[in-house]
């Protein structure tokens, strides 16, 4: 058994996979074992920024990501444990200087209320690791009307299997 299968387990019947790091993905599969670490061991597979925005709820600054204006095709996973978050087919440009998307893979994100700097919005975390991601807004284009505007530090890319 490799390290990470006694962390995360996976399920898939007839799913899309992909492959990340040697490892494979099923989108639109059973859902997966969340994961529990410390910070210690977070700080560990993270770099500081990775761990400020994932773990303590940072945001990276507006038009610093090069995922902000990526639009090949594939997946976007969680830079904290890799499970899928989003396909290539739901970002689109909201030019508010983050990778946004109108809407995730069906269960890869939660949401909690989120009431620092005296507003109230919306905080997206990834389902299985809990790391922060971003903010969903209403302000978003059709199908959904939703604005899923990530810090792309939370996430890496992942190319389709046919470039």
């Amino acid at each position: 058994m490799q390290d990470w299968e006694s962390k995360v387990k996976f399920f898939s019947i007839d799913a899309r996979r992909v492959n990340y790091n040697k490892i494979t993905f099923f989108i639109g599969a059973e859902p997966m074992t969340p994961i529990h670490k410390t910070d210690a061991e977070w700080q560990e597979t993270l770099t500081e920024e990775e761990f400020r925005v994932l773990r303590k709820h940072g945001t990276e600054c507006a038009f610093t990501s090069p995922l902000d204006k990526h639009y090949e095709d594939g997946t976007y996973v969680c830079a904290g444990c890799g499970s899928p978050l989003f396909l290539s087919t739901t970002k689109f440009n909201s030019g508010t200087g983050w990778p946004s998307f109108f809407q995730p893979i069906e269960g890869a994100t939660a949401t909690t209320i989120d009431r620092s700097f005296l507003m109230t919005r919306v905080e997206v975390h990834c389902s299985q690791c809990g790391g922060h991601l971003g903010h969903v807004f209403d302000d978003g284009p059709a199908p959904t009307g939703k604005r899923f505007c990530m810090n792309g530090v939370a996430m890496r890319f992942i190319p389709s299997e046919s470039q």
